[in-house]
């Protein structure tokens, strides 16, 4: 890839107003109060299309060593975590009706990971697994979760297409009652929350969305039955039909494409574009990765990681978009090493960043016939500003006859729905099916949004202590007055782009929790001290990056143009530094996490 030119001083004040009056375009003043909650207002939702109804079952009343909330990547990963600590009694409840999480529910047409798959996918040294693409495809993906699970014996207790309701301490017996919605109260010595960032979808809060009076559906549900075919393709159903589909970030980027040869006419109805950047997926070999090393995963994941978070490395493995252009990611990851002086270095980014994004613009006007259309598609934001997306196939649907791009930044948004289509502006678009690619809400899901209440100690319900002084852990995992309690997640402890890199690390540390804990027969809790020493630690080097998202085009990064407040929420040194000081604690100060018992000895439980 050649290096973009660095814009002149008088360019980049021009750059700065472009960029400013486009996210005046975009901005609402509802905020986040645009969305709305899918299972409240439709009842499509609810239903697990690949599933179908849950069979019938007695509630469980029994005990377990650990229960963990949640069978994505995180809960899989812990239980096959706690497995190799000879945990034996390891039970997963999941709502859906198999492990994978988002991959058991995402699989609109087109889906892949936009992270090579050789770093992605966990625990390939240890189920022997090489990826077929660079570039996973859900069902892949789906599969390889499955993989993992076998091969820890996650089946023997796992309890799917249920739903946990409530976590409550019990003094007596020092255990937790879990409760779900098919009738369990089963208790666990240990619980795990692995409920993910990215799991409660949103669908827009346009007038008159109830009143369509065709078939919708939002992506993470997507209804084959009615669009037939698969991932790969082949919707016979729609090639007569007028499809709408709102949202154009990572899943629309790769659903419009596919759409676009199947439907007999596709409306993308956009109200900010992403950056979409080369994709260059292909088939891989063993060889091609250097699979026939011990380790040889382990090591491409950490070389990816140290890339992204900002470190350096002698060799760069995986050389994709994501590492050439891990500099601009600094506004993203409070990770990065900020060297000499700080004008010179915000000077140096922005140029960087413009560079960048002239080159992403210019790809849009290399690939896209109509000059109108091109226009539309130029993303002018900061490169930070919204997650990059990559693709060869996305701009090249917008060349085709039955494929229009509706730009609504000038609405504010599509401005409602009727019985017959979508309006914006003058003009009223007749539809047959209206899809929703708008995502989720992030960080809603679980605990952190109250769906599931988690009482601890003298019935303190979690999210009512933190209410009074903020969020408060011991590295992320575990909070004072929660024995046991241990969450997984993105909150004050590291993350990465690679997520599932961080909840494998994250899984490794719960259950070297569980083992300390058994191993001295205690309990797992901070004391106050250490939750204050950590939140202290985060808010020393919280990075000032609040200016940067408030003055960005509005999304989920900055609460829909809100801007993200700085405060004690993450790391600050990045995920590759925060792993190693995980490690170094485990060996020099774990038992400082440690409670006496006061109940029956672990033998007599």
């Amino acid at each position: 890839m050649t290096t973009p030119q660095a814009p002149t001083p008088g360019e980049l004040a021009v750059l700065r107003q472009r960029y400013r009056l486009e996210r005046e375009r975009r901005v609402r003043p509802d905020g986040v109060g645009q969305y709305r909650d899918t299972e409240a207002e439709f009842g499509y939702y609810a239903a697990d299309p690949y599933a179908g109804e849950p069979a019938g079952r007695a509630p469980l009343h029994d005990t377990v060593d650990v229960a963990v909330v949640g069978g994505g990547f995180g809960g899989i990963l812990a239980g096959a975590r706690m497995r190799q600590q000879g945990v034996q009694r390891v039970r997963i409840v999941e709502k859906g009706g198999d492990f994978g999480g988002t991959w058991y529910w995402n699989r609109y047409p087109g889906i892949h990971c936009d992270i090579e798959s050789h770093v992605y996918l966990p625990m390939l040294d240890e189920t022997g697994y090489v990826p077929e693409w660079k570039y996973a495809p859900g069902e892949e993906i789906r599969r390889h979760a499955v993989r993992i699970a076998r091969k820890a014996d996650l089946y023997r207790d796992a309890l799917f297409s249920t739903t946990v309701t409530s976590l409550t301490w019990d003094e007596a017996s020092e255990t937790w009652i879990v409760a779900t919605d098919r009738g369990d109260t089963f208790r666990a010595t240990y619980v795990v929350t692995a409920t993910g960032t990215l799991s409660e979808p949103k669908l827009p809060g346009i007038p008159g969305i109830e009143d369509f009076a065709g078939h919708t559906f939002h992506t993470s549900r997507w209804d084959y039955a009615y669009t037939g075919g698969t991932p790969d393709g082949g919707m016979t159903g729609l090639s007569r039909k007028r499809v709408g589909i709102v949202g154009t970030g990572a899943t629309g980027v790769q659903a419009v494409p596919m759409l676009a040869e199947d439907a007999g006419h596709v409306y993308v109805f956009q109200r900010t574009p992403s950056s979409v950047d080369v994709r260059d997926n292909r088939r891989t070999t063993a060889e091609d990765v250097g699979a026939d090393r011990d380790g040889w995963a382990r090591e491409r994941r950490d070389n990816y990681l140290r890339i992204v978070s900002g470190e350096t490395a002698d060799q760069d493995l995986v050389a994709d978009r994501w590492t050439m252009s891990a500099g601009l990611l600094e506004k993203l990851l409070p990770s990065f090493r900020r060297q000499g002086d700080r004008e010179a270095f915000e000077a140096a980014y922005e140029a960087a960043d413009a560079a960048k994004m002239n080159e992403l613009r210019a790809r849009v006007e290399r690939t896209v016939t109509d000059e109108a259309t091109a226009e539309k598609l130029k993303p002018w934001y900061r490169y930070a500003c919204k997650r990059p997306t990559f693709s060869d196939r996305y701009y090249p649907a917008f060349n085709r006859g039955n494929v229009t791009l509706v730009d609504t930044a000038d609405t504010h948004g599509i401005e409602r729905v009727t019985e017959d289509g979508v309006v914006v502006g003058d003009t009223t678009y007749a539809l047959d099916c209206l899809i929703f690619a708008t995502g989720f809400s992030v960080g809603a899901s679980g605990i952190h949004s109250g769906k599931l209440p988690v009482h601890g100690r003298g019935g303190t319900q979690l999210l009512h202590a933190w209410a009074q002084r903020g969020p408060r852990s011991l590295h992320g995992f575990t909070s004072n007055g929660f024995p046991n309690l241990i969450q997984m997640g993105s909150l004050q402890n590291a993350s990465s782009v690679n997520f599932t890199h961080i909840l494998d690390e994250q899984a490794v540390h719960g259950a070297a929790l569980v083992a300390a804990a058994e191993a001295g027969d205690a309990l797992i809790e901070p004391s106050r001290e250490a939750e204050d020493a950590w939140i202290a630690v985060l808010a020393e080097g919280a990075p000032d990056h609040e200016w940067f998202h408030a003055e960005c085009t509005p999304g989920y990064y900055n609460r829909e143009g809100r801007g993200r407040p700085n405060g004690p929420i993450a790391y600050p040194h990045g995920a590759f530094a925060f792993h190693e000081l995980l490690r170094r604690w485990r060996e020099e100060s774990i038992g400082g996490i440690l409670r006496a018992r006061t109940s029956a000895p672990a033998q007599a439980r």
